[in-house]
């Protein structure tokens, strides 16, 4: 191959990347929620949607494919073509916890999957029933320090964000507690209020209405810092406990998507959660948007790896087969 081929080839393939972007988006771009309908991340990617789709004139079509913890959805957005026209929403299992709890998953996170940007940060709130007669984490900790193993907490699952959450919070305090899970947040509230489990570290906004009406206690959100719609709810850290464990949701695209196509997606997106009517509406669940750059969503990837695999080896729980 003589130096102008070469050159003729060099200058086609980056006259490539450029048009990409500048087609995105094309007539329909497909938005894959790995959960159904009217779950969290479904509301989330039809705020996003329909703000873009206002953006550009375009459609973007939103389609459920649950199942699988969340695994069969991000697959679908792992598999689909790399030019911008398959995105999706992800959350810290499929995209990282996951791999930890899966023998095999039919997709690799860090290679099939082209991290575009964080979308919102939610706290999970961690809730007591008030027969336990603690006002405070510490209060908590002294309680299970005197009952070892007597006490219950709920979870949405084996391998939840709301049983990894608990986990963390006993090893961190020394302490023992029972894992019982539950088929779903509306159920595992149930168990806290009617005193089945004792406590549970659930999504905010499934215990603030709980604990505004006195039927659990509040103790800490589990953020870095507080949730500015609980402002006067300390965080586990405040609270002496070194726990950190935020409910996150992130855009997501097929591996080898060209960096200028992620780069457009990303801005586009970005722009769209600084929106007020999507702000108000995100508001309203507890939680905050985000929008960072796709390097800055990698690298929280990575880290919800290395924050639960110690926690996951510790308390012992198994991979899926």
């Amino acid at each position: 191959m003589n130096i102008r081929t070469v050159l003729a080839v060099v200058a086609f393939a980056l006259s490539v990347i450029p048009a990409a972007a500048q087609d995105w988006p094309g007539k329909t771009t497909r938005i894959i929620v790995p959960f159904g309908a009217g779950s969290t991340p479904d509301l989330v990617a039809r705020m996003i949607g329909d703000r873009l789709a206002k953006k550009f004139g375009t459609t973007f079509l939103i389609e459920n494919k649950p199942g699988a913890s969340g695994n069969l959805g991000t697959d679908v957005v792992a598999k689909a073509a790399p030019d911008g026209a398959t995105i999706g929403i992800s959350i810290g299992g499929p995209l990282a916890i996951n791999t930890l709890l899966f023998s095999k998953l039919p997709y690799n996170p860090g290679k099939d999957i082209a991290a575009v940007t964080q979308l919102i940060t939610q706290p999970s709130a961690l809730a007591v029933n008030p027969e336990l007669h603690v006002n405070t984490v510490a209060e908590l900790i002294a309680l299970l320090k005197k009952n070892p193993g007597k006490y219950n907490f709920a979870s949405i699952g084996t391998g939840s964000l709301s049983q990894l959450a608990m986990e963390a919070l006993a090893q961190k305090s020394g302490t023992k507690i029972t894992h019982i899970p539950y088929p779903s947040s509306p159920a595992a509230m149930t168990a806290v209020m009617r005193g089945d489990a004792q406590m549970a570290a659930m999504p905010a906004i499934s215990v603030a209405p709980q604990a505004k009406a006195g039927k659990v206690k509040m103790l800490a959100v589990s953020t870095a810092k507080r949730s500015p719609y609980l402002p006067d709810v300390p965080t586990l850290k405040e609270s002496g406990i070194d726990v950190e464990a935020d409910a996150w949701m992130g855009l997501i695209a097929p591996g080898g998507t060209p960096p200028a196509v992620v780069d457009k997606i990303n801005k586009a997106v970005v722009e769209a959660l600084q929106d007020p009517a999507i702000k108000a509406k995100l508001a309203t669940q507890l939680m905050e948007p985000v929008g960072n750059s796709p390097a800055e969503f990698r690298a929280k990837i990575d880290a919800e790896i290395g924050r639960w695999a110690p926690v996951i080896k510790a308390a012992g729980i198994k991979p899926i087969n």
